[in-house]
């Protein structure tokens, strides 16, 4: 019988009932270390400049921006709970049964919420373009501010039930010490697919495809010089130019969206977990946690609001009396 060495295991001190680490080599783990702790801390300071710009200045506190600023903390969560991924690369959870639940419950709930929200972002956008004059009713700040809430509370509230026993008694699928094992049965499973991905994909890539069409028909419009006869034909009023330019921003961040996400999930849907190596694995998860980090870049590149308050924000200048009232638009 082969004889463990002490750097095999996770902890040395439990011989007979210690997980085994990964091993790689030592380049490669520090390359890897380095690489992804960037992307967390990344992902943490450019969602936090999201953060503080939406929440400061008032003039980008519109009902859009708002769905905005959810996006950004859920995105900020995920950031920092990247952190905690980065402890499992060589196998090893070190932090405790009960931690390494709430670790991956909260997980849940805060891509539950980012999801949500891109629903919510895509019915924002939906309602702009394909009805403009409805909009200032129907998109009010405190009807973003409820159905922000009513995203948070209905992830949390799912995903506790969802994973309930497992916050009950950690560990319980461990199958040996520093291991973190999260086990949910198979109909939850299901359910879980369709209400976080399912569900929302179809939603979202409907009503996109809608304010496309509306979207060519309205420049076809524009560029011939028949706007009247469009609207005759449409019963609609043409939506603004900028309401076009947020469309086709928030547009290329639930393009962005879709592309980290559905390996994540495709694998799930597919049932072919079992058949992915460990590299496989690492890399679905971290596509899925990068988009996080994509967001805020996406901002940076289509919104020079987000650019002026980067500036004003890392020269101090929000502190001073009355910048809340800057002119940022």
């Amino acid at each position: 019988m082969k004889i463990l060495e002490e750097d095999e295991l996770c902890f040395p001190q439990l011989l007979n009932s210690s997980c085994r680490r990964t091993k790689h080599p030592h380049s490669e783990s520090m390359l890897t270390y380095v690489l992804l702790s960037s992307i967390s801390l990344l992902t943490v300071t450019l969602n936090l400049l999201v953060i503080i710009s939406i929440s400061h200045f008032k003039q980008l506190q519109t009902p859009t921006n708002l769905l905005l600023l959810s996006l950004a903390v859920s995105d900020f969560f995920v950031g920092l709970l990247m952190f905690f991924q980065i402890v499992l690369i060589d196998g090893c959870w070190f932090l405790g049964d009960l931690m390494c639940a709430v670790y991956q419950c909260l997980g849940f709930i805060v891509t539950s919420a980012s999801i949500g929200t891109m629903v919510l972002i895509s019915v924002d956008r939906y309602v702009a373009i394909c009805n403009p004059l409805h909009y200032p009713t129907k998109v009010t700040q405190k009807t973003v501010q409820i159905s922000v809430c009513l995203c948070w509370i209905c992830s949390a509230f799912f995903y506790t039930l969802l994973v309930k026993d497992n916050l009950e008694q950690p560990g319980r699928y461990n199958s040996c010490s520093g291991e973190c094992v999260f086990v949910i049965n198979y109909i939850a499973g299901l359910v879980d697919l369709f209400f976080s991905f399912i569900g929302p994909v179809t939603v979202i890539i409907v009503l996109y495809m809608r304010i496309f069409v509306v979207a060519v028909t309205q420049a076809r419009a524009m560029r011939s010089h028949i706007a009247a006869i469009t609207l005759q034909y449409s019963g609609r009023v043409t939506a603004k130019k900028s309401e076009m330019k947020a469309a086709r921003t928030l547009g290329v961040v639930i393009v962005v969206f879709l592309i980290c996400v559905c390996p994540y999930f495709g694998v799930s849907l597919t049932g072919q977990d079992t058949l992915l190596n460990a590299s496989s694995a690492a890399f679905v998860i971290w596509l899925f946690y990068l988009n996080s980090c994509l967001n805020p870049l996406i901002y940076a590149s289509f919104y020079p609001w987000f650019r002026r308050s980067i500036k004003l924000i890392v020269t101090l200048k929000i502190l001073q009396p009355g910048s809340c009232d800057t002119n940022i638009l």
